[in-house]
């Protein structure tokens, strides 16, 4: 099982995400910069693998700082927290992993830094130990949907790249292939930064599933054949009423799923789930650079000077949602009290 972050003899290491599918190259982080351009770069990415990541980046942002006043400590790892705050706004798991640490330093009694320091670090890899176990339980919950002959379909990265190990969305897989349950996944290649052909398909092919790769345009197709019985998606961020924030096109695959009738499950650990953020059109969605669209690779594909939107996510309205797959089992609609009554 590849991991995307590691916490190894005080170094944080990050598998550098934009190389795959053609390199594993693992990347020592120096600096609290570095893990915000790693972050916003796409070098760490998924949802929980990014608040596991901003966790142990807050650590290097405030490490060299242990002889500072405890008071100018604290205001140092709350600026520096915000700072790390800013590398990508939609994924609710940064914000959720930053105030965790902020809250627990700011909780202590002592005035002692170096042992407040060794308190966030047990609370950052608390974070990342949880989230083994958070995704372990998603799959056992999940593993009952997928049955010999399914066929899955699942869009972006919701997989061990996104997460500690296992993933959300893939969870549910990785377990069913362990029982030996015969079934076969469609993995939408996810434009415009294409995570479902590098990412999702790289791994689930390594861990030997029945894995077929197909282009953004071609799920409805495989859908009308018949071939796909379940939709199982990651969150970036699940609202109070069950609308879902995700990589870009899962909103369409939804609407897709609707009208075939399959059922379309979203795998979300309790992290995610947002309930101070009331209905989808309050998530704020974060717009990335032309060239992502612009361009496939290094190849240029859309004429100079064209304008561009690239919105990184959309959000799929709770009526679409079949049900939600959590780490305590699937939450079904109405979503404003079952997620109410869940967190």
């Amino acid at each position: 099982m590849v991991r995307a972050v590691r916490w190894e003899n005080d170094e944080l290491i990050f598998l550098d995400q934009t190389q795959l599918p053609v390199e594993v190259v693992e990347e020592k982080q120096e600096s609290i910069k570095q893990v915000w351009q790693s972050i916003n770069t796409l070098k760490v990415r998924g949802a929980p693998a990014i608040g596991i990541a901003a966790a142990y980046g807050l650590l290097l942002g405030v490490r060299d700082k242990l002889e500072l006043p405890c008071r100018d400590f604290l205001a140092e790892l709350d600026r520096q927290a915000e700072y790390l705050g800013t590398s990508r706004p939609t994924a609710v798991n940064l914000s959720w992993a930053l105030k965790r640490m902020t809250s627990v330093a700011g909780g202590l009694d002592t005035k002692d830094t170096r042992q407040i320091y060794n308190c966030l670090l047990e609370e950052a890899v608390r974070i990342h130990e949880e989230d083994r176990r958070l995704c372990r339980s998603i799959g056992e919950h999940g593993a009952a949907l997928i049955r010999k002959g399914t066929g899955v379909l699942t869009h972006c990265n919701a997989g061990s790249l996104a997460t500690s190990e296992l993933g959300t969305a893939t969870a549910p897989m990785y377990l069913a292939h362990e029982q030996g349950i015969d079934f076969r996944v469609y993995v939408d290649e996810t434009r415009p930064l294409l995570q479902g052909a590098r990412l999702t398909s790289w791994e689930l092919q390594r861990a030997g599933i029945d894995v077929t790769l197909i282009t953004d345009n071609m799920a409805a197709y495989v859908m009308s054949k018949g071939l796909v019985d379940l939709v199982l998606v990651g969150a970036d961020r699940v609202a109070a009423n069950g609308d879902v924030a995700n990589k870009i096109g899962t909103m369409g695959v939804a609407i897709l799923a609707k009208h075939f009738k399959i059922p379309f499950y979203v795998a979300s650990p309790s992290s995610t789930v947002d309930l101070a953020t009331k209905k989808g059109e309050d998530i704020e969605i974060e717009e990335r650079g032309d060239e992502e669209v612009t361009h496939f690779g290094l190849r240029r594909t859309g004429p100079e000077g064209i304008k561009v939107r690239n919105p990184a996510f959309d959000v799929t309205p709770h009526e679409l949602v079949t049900g939600i797959l959590t780490e305590r089992g699937i939450i079904y609609p109405p979503y404003e009290k079952s997620l109410k009554a869940f967190k």
